[in-house]
């Protein structure tokens, strides 16, 4: 079974064999020379590596972000036939994370990073919003819904809970007196003030709903039960400054169902949540690229504890190696939603097809330093010429069906930039807990943090 409805309903859309799919045309800044991932440096120190792969990472955001929003394309490669307007909410979210590691990093001019912010902002601003909450598609040259299945062509509450993720980490970052930083805080406040998360409780119901639609209404009927990639979700919306939802919605809506708690052991690790195995890496991801795990305890988890297992049982799978995989080892591992040689495919040890995805070990740097630095060397040394390129590792890999991708989606590199990151220096951490509406979110939904204040 597919471990969240976003995998389910990506499972659904009709996929395209590789020797299908077109390259997108890129409309950003073009090289002079095509790429060669021979020419990659060598012999570089573990920071050296760490700053290659961060910078090279943020190019995917920066030279190849739409030209008239900004926002983050949803991929490298023309697939299920929508074009090379396809931009994604969540996706851009991430980017907007990288953008901000790239201007502290100083490997962009600071007011070009908030200019570029700003112009998505602006986009977003006159784009197909629902109550406040965004499509998960939009397109980038129109700001028009485009339809993620059948019937979700409104809004996506999941996809918004990322996209704010990053621009409250802007929000907090960019507070410079200049115009541009000035005005990019006023209209993130407007954006954010006006998303109506207590709406997606369908009537006043203890629990969230993940779509609505102005065609449809709550026919998609997708309750956010945790665990999974949603906590970010909740966390938001007990902090929305004017449509809050009550603890009791986090309480009886999120921390519910089948796969909330576990408490059983794999390889010799308990797992306080979730799957059995864990499920895909992502979940230890997508929310934490600024919700700071670190010290983070409520009355049904301690959040580093939960992220930490999950990883190491993700990483002692592929070190088993059960289905007897070519590659699978210490030093390459880590499985997680990405690109197949089937098509998309939510990778976890219960849904393992032999594919490696390189956003999995990479992000987890935080969780498991010594293991996702060995994968790290292993992917930009040992596999380089076959998984490196332009916009830094491809999505995924299978050498033991001698597969390798040729795309990258921003779901998957953002948190590359953003997860190294925060392990380095704790930048989007810092960031996201630093903002007055997200403290008083997380108090009011029963966390701990060293960094709320009380």
């Amino acid at each position: 079974m597919k471990h969240s409805f976003l995998l389910t309903a990506l499972a659904l859309l009709p996929t395209l064999t590789w020797a299908q799919q077109k390259p997108a045309t890129k409309q950003a800044p073009a090289t002079t020379t095509a790429f060669d991932a021979r020419k990659r440096p060598k012999n570089l120190s573990d920071e050296q590596l760490l700053d290659l792969v961060q910078r090279q990472t943020f190019r995917y955001f920066w030279d190849f972000g739409h030209p008239v929003s900004g926002m983050a394309r949803e991929r490298s490669n023309r697939s299920f036939d929508y074009g090379d307007e396809v931009v994604t909410t969540g996706g851009t979210g991430f980017g907007i994370m990288a953008i901000i590691v790239a201007a502290e990093r100083k490997w962009i001019p600071r007011e070009e990073a908030a200019a570029r912010i700003y112009k998505i902002v602006r986009f977003l601003e006159k784009s197909d919003s629902f109550h406040g909450v965004f499509p998960h598609w939009l397109n980038g040259a129109s700001g028009k819904t485009i339809r993620f299945s059948q019937k979700d062509d409104g809004g996506d509450l999941v996809e918004t809970s990322f996209l704010f993720e990053g621009l409250i980490c802007a929000r907090q970052y960019f507070t410079g007196e200049s115009k541009t930083e000035k005005d990019l805080r006023n209209h993130i406040l407007w954006l954010w003030e006006g998303v109506e998360w207590n709406w997606h409780q369908q009537g006043g119901q203890n629990v969230l709903y993940w779509h609505w639609s102005p065609n449809n209404g709550w026919s998609m009927n997708h309750q956010i039960h945790g665990w999974n990639e949603c906590l970010i979700t909740y966390v938001l919306a007990a902090s929305s400054p004017k449509y809050a939802i009550d603890k009791k919605v986090y309480d009886q809506g999120w921390a519910t169902g089948n796969y909330f708690k576990n408490g059983k052991e794999f390889y010799k690790t308990t797992l306080p949540l979730g799957f059995d195995y864990g499920g895909p890496l992502f979940f230890s991801h997508y929310t934490f690229l600024g919700l700071d795990p670190r010290g983070l305890k409520d009355q049904y988890a301690d959040y580093w504890q939960q992220n930490q297992a999950h990883t190491r049982i993700n990483y002692a799978y592929c070190v088993d190696n059960p289905k007897k995989y070519k590659g699978y080892g210490p030093n390459n591992w880590g499985l997680t939603a990405s690109d197949s040689y089937r098509g998309y495919a939510a990778h976890s040890p219960t849904e393992d097809l032999g594919v490696i995805s390189p956003t999995a070990a990479l992000s987890a740097m935080p969780y498991a330093p010594q293991e996702s630095m060995a994968a790290l060397k292993h992917f930009y040394n040992d596999l380089g010429d076959k998984i490196w390129s332009e916009y830094g590792f491809v999505d995924g890999f299978s050498e033991h069906h001698n597969w390798y991708a040729k795309s990258h989606l921003a779901i998957d590199q953002g948190p590359i930039v953003g997860m190294i990151e925060n392990y380095r220096t704790g930048l989007l951490w810092k960031l996201f807990m630093s903002s007055p509406d997200v403290q008083r979110g997380l108090t009011k939904l029963g966390f701990e943090s060293p960094q709320v204040k009380k």
